[in-house]
């Protein structure tokens, strides 16, 4: 663990320097490494030291001054970065899976993941069991000693839903199952995995990470003999490593996650206060109003309710459609967590592709709006949805 604050961390955590002993982090955009000779090729290969490298998809130290950095934010000992989020998730189950093993997770889960848990997975012998995450009851009669790894988000992507991680990880390891928390809507900053006994947190460093628009990326956090065990085993050998120029990048923008996550999710607190009661919509959904139903549990497990608000239209499609198209400064986009304010309807973009019955499970109605609040000035944005509402 840091000694330090996270703002702090965030800008000098895992610097490694060379012998020029640059002020900015070095970006080391090689495959492959040289040797001094034959016998010192053999020593490498045989057993790896830390701040050694064979092969840029086995490790490099660019890339490994981000996953020192982000897990240490995080609170876990090591990390895997790769080359998106969804390679991330991917990894970390196929490494910790074989057919029979039975998977519980919330099934309130993105689009990708479900396909990857239903399909994928599923046609190499994982029994899958989808359970209402904000319902205790269903996780404890779900897991059972079959129970090899339990799959969760840590707020839900786009309905908000928040699970009671302490009481999930607790009954998941009185079974001897892994935990695994996808803190994509968590942000960085506010995942509570690690503190919660969480044993893998994925990232999709793409939205907060990045938060700009312009990389993929994502991070397998966990102790050091998970991490560098099954997972990196697998993910070298897959090819699902991150590159060192993606790494720089991202790296660079952990300068700044503390500052813009802190000051997003200010401002997507004072949009929802601001919706909440509008007479054109059902409701607005944010962890840290009240009147979000797992409210107490989401201010338990963190500081802050995340850069993303969910509501519903009324009038459905047609109305959403209407505000969508109104917004000037919202940009229609399917991504989240960017500098830039975004609107999408999930309905028929992000999970476009889910059975009617699974919207309706998951609160996915054709009426339903995902925010993710970027940087402008959160009173522009209101000025902005306000006016948008108006023309519907």
């Amino acid at each position: 663990m840091s000694k330090w604050n996270k703002r702090t961390t965030l800008v000098h955590g895992g610097t490694r320097r060379s012998q020029y002993g640059e002020v900015s982090e070095a970006i080391f955009l090689t495959q492959g490494f040289v040797y001094d000779s034959a016998e010192a090729a053999e020593a490498r290969f045989k057993d790896l030291g830390d701040d050694e490298f064979i092969y840029a998809r086995y490790g490099n130290p660019t890339v490994r001054m981000f996953e020192n950095r982000l897990s240490e934010i995080v609170g876990y000992e090591d990390g895997f970065a790769c080359t998106s989020g969804m390679a991330a998730v991917t990894g970390a189950l196929t490494a910790l899976l074989k057919a029979g093993d039975q998977v519980v997770a919330s099934r309130a889960l993105f689009g990708s993941c479900l396909y990857v848990l239903e399909d994928v997975l599923a046609r190499f012998g994982v029994q899958v069991t989808l359970v209402d995450g904000t319902d205790n009851a269903a996780w404890d009669a779900a897991i059972t000693d079959d129970t090899a790894l339990v799959f969760l988000e840590g707020i839900s992507n786009p309905t908000l839903e928040v699970v009671d991680l302490e009481h999930v990880v607790k009954v998941a390891h009185a079974h001897d199952a892994l935990v695994v928390v996808d803190d994509a809507m968590a942000t960085p900053i506010f995942s509570c995995s690690a503190r919660l006994g969480a044993d893998l947190c994925v990232i999709s460093t793409t939205k907060h990470v990045d938060g700009q628009g312009r990389m993929l990326g994502g991070m397998i956090c966990g102790s050091k003999d998970l991490i560098r065990g099954p997972i990196e085993a697998y993910m070298k050998h897959t090819g699902g490593a991150m590159n060192p120029f993606t790494a720089w990048m991202q790296l660079k923008a952990l300068d700044t996650l503390d500052l813009r996550v802190r000051a997003q999710a200010e401002s997507a607190l004072k949009i929802a206060e601001t919706l909440e009661g509008h007479s054109k919509l059902a409701g607005v959904r944010y962890p840290q109003l009240p009147s979000h139903p797992q409210h107490a549990v989401a201010m338990r497990q963190a500081e802050a309710g995340g850069t993303v608000i969910a509501f519903d239209v009324k009038g459905g499609k047609e109305a959403c459609f209407k505000l969508l198209n109104a917004l000037e400064l919202f940009t229609i986009s399917n991504n989240f967590a960017d500098s830039k304010s975004i609107v999408t309807h999930p309905a028929t973009t992000t999970h476009q592709r889910l059975p009617q019955d699974q919207k309706d499970l998951i609160g996915i109605g054709d009426g339903t709006v995902r925010l993710s609040v970027g940087l402008e000035h959160a009173d522009d944005l209101i000025a902005d949805l306000t006016q948008a509402l108006d023309q519907i």
